[in-house]
């Protein structure tokens, strides 16, 4: 179970992969290159920022050297914190080129930002390393010509734990990191991975995706509509993440399954579902179905005990009619409300 920190503390930022993959690059070469390690590597982040690594594995042979960084996520609940980043780096027949490792992944489906076929090293990592090599080999009069081989020991069962196999990236993890800079518990990596699963699935030629609240929704609406795993987009809490996204890259069909408690939020106009963010207006649910008695229940789950299905099918209808003015006319939507059990209570199409 993930700790979460006191409200009152400063939360502590984190570095990347890819800032962790930079760092080590860069002291990997000056040992190639100088024929010494450092004790540790400064780096420029793409905002200017100038993070201190520590070496934690050095190794050389006749034509190469590597370094591992530890990754540090800071305070948030990254699953590669503590993980070490290997940069293993050697002459190339020409210009700066990228290998993945052990526990780096390759891209086999198309739609993110690397071709497939391609280490899943995200375009802002290439060109952090890139620009490493490029401005140590000027300052030794030297060629640019270097081959990255990115591992990461035991990537490909932390890349279990990840959206990585529903995308498409097979084999391990991804080198990813835009800023360089991990934001604890911040919402924008959840919400970029919801985007990516939309690219990969029109990519992929895909009619219908769908967006659920949780794992027992989501293993109900897949079979419901016997759809693929990489048509499953983890919405969570990020229904309007997901939904904004949707109407300027859509798909035919949408639908969206979740408990009754976070559906009733959506119906009532929520578009983030998280319990500290959106509460459910219990009293209009009560207004709505003309029954006091849900006015003084303290959950939506409570009130469906007492209404039952009338009210799982007015919250299904009422969601579908907001997510339907949430992704335009382009997009056919459909709603499925679920209990704890998987068992559907209300559909609305």
């Amino acid at each position: 179970m993930t700790r979460m920190p006191d409200p009152e503390q400063t939360l502590r930022r984190g570095w990347t992969t890819g800032a962790c993959a930079t760092a080590a690059t860069k002291a990997a070469l000056v040992a190639l290159w100088d024929r010494a390690f450092p004790d540790e590597v400064q780096i420029t982040l793409p905002k200017g920022e100038q993070p201190v690594f520590p070496l934690a594995h050095r190794a050389r042979g006749a034509d190469w050297a590597e370094v591992g960084i530890t990754k540090d996520a800071g305070d948030d609940p990254d699953v590669t914190h503590g993980a070490l980043v290997i940069a293993r780096v050697r002459a190339s027949a020409g210009g700066v080129r990228f290998a993945a490792g052990e526990g780096v992944g390759h891209v086999t489906k198309a739609g993110l930002p690397i071709a497939v076929g391609e280490p899943a090293i995200n375009p802002v990592p290439r060109s952090m390393m890139t620009e490493v090599v490029t401005a140590l080999a000027a300052e030794r009069s030297r060629a640019p010509d270097v081959e990255i081989t990115i591992s990461i020991p035991g990537g490909a069962e932390l890349a279990a734990k990840t959206w990585n196999p529903r995308l498409g990236i097979q084999g391990g993890l991804s080198i990813l990191g835009t800023t360089g800079v991990v934001r604890p518990f911040s919402c924008a990596a959840w919400i970029a991975s919801i985007h990516r699963g939309i690219d990969v699935a029109r990519a992929e030629g895909l009619g219908h995706v769908a967006g659920t609240t949780g794992a027992t929704s989501e293993a109900t609406v897949q079979t419901l509509h016997s759809l693929p795993d990489h048509a499953m987009l983890d919405m969570g809490d990020f229904v309007g993440g997901m939904t904004k996204y949707l109407r300027k890259h859509p798909v035919p069909r949408l639908t969206v399954g979740g408990g009754i408690g976070k559906m009733s939020k959506l119906a009532q106009g929520a578009v983030d579902l998280h319990s500290k963010r959106s509460q459910v207006d219990l009293g209009a649910l009560a207004a709505a179905m003309g029954d006091p008695r849900l006015a003084g229940c303290n959950t939506a789950l409570e009130a469906l005990e007492i209404a039952g299905a009338p009210l799982a099918a007015h919250v299904a209808e009422t969601a579908r009619a907001r997510l339907c003015q949430m992704v335009g006319p382009e997009i056919a939507v459909d709603t499925v409300v679920i209990d704890r059990k998987g068992q559907i209570w209300g559909r609305a199409e």
